[in-house]
């Protein structure tokens, strides 16, 4: 019996690492001594990202795409709410490949522009060529990867894929406590949180009624 509940967990387990494995972490970064208050929240199927202060400080917005450890790139996309929020190659997807971080920004590629008057970016090695090569396509093997501003404005991305994943926030509540910081606890939306304090809480009621772990 207790190797049949055994199994039946690993396979729920297995079942939610599937679920998650491309998903969107949502956070925010100010530098020592920057004062900024940039955001950085998924609702409707957009991604909403400001940076209020001036581009010269040292702050930004963006989210993690997760499950992405150990491909390779093929492809990335998003949609923009209009083109005019693309601003000096912001919003981008940040690439870390073997060690070299690559920058694929709005402004590297061509637009597709849509009938609503929403922008589409796609990052291919197609169309990073037919944009003049300004950068370069990943090469080697992927450790993170991110989609963020770093200019003054906001941008709202929607259709945000990568290597033709689409990525989206993850849904249901933690299963560990180590999801919920970082900024982690952005990232559930059924249940959401409104601070990592209520996420860490939301775990330990879980964990202690449903017989879960600890986790760190």
């Amino acid at each position: 019996m207790k190797k049949l509940i055994l199994m039946a967990a690993t396979v729920a387990a297995l079942a939610f690492a599937g679920t998650a494995a491309a998903a969107l972490t949502p956070w925010t970064f100010v530098g020592t001594g920057a004062t900024c208050s940039p955001t950085s929240t998924f609702s409707g199927g957009v991604l909403h990202l400001s940076k209020p202060c001036t581009t010269e400080t040292n702050a930004s917005a963006g989210a993690t795409v997760t499950g992405v450890s150990g491909q390779t790139f093929t492809s990335a996309s998003f949609t923009l709410a209009n083109a005019a929020q693309c601003q000096g190659g912001s919003p981008r997807f940040n690439v870390v490949a073997n060690g070299t971080t690559f920058f694929l920004g709005c402004n590297n590629v061509t637009p597709t522009i849509n009938a609503d008057g929403s922008a589409t970016y796609t990052f291919t090695a197609a169309t990073i060529a037919a944009g003049g090569n300004q950068v370069a396509v990943p090469t080697g093997t992927i450790s993170s990867v991110e989609v963020l501003i770093d200019v003054q404005g906001t941008a709202d991305l929607s259709n945000i894929t990568f290597n033709g994943q689409a990525q989206n926030v993850v849904a249901g509540g933690p299963t560990s406590k180590g999801q919920c910081k970082k900024g982690g606890w952005k990232s559930f939306t059924n249940p959401s949180f409104k601070n990592q304090g209520q996420c860490v809480s939301w775990f330990n009621h879980h964990a202690q009624h449903h017989g879960k772990g600890k986790g760190h």
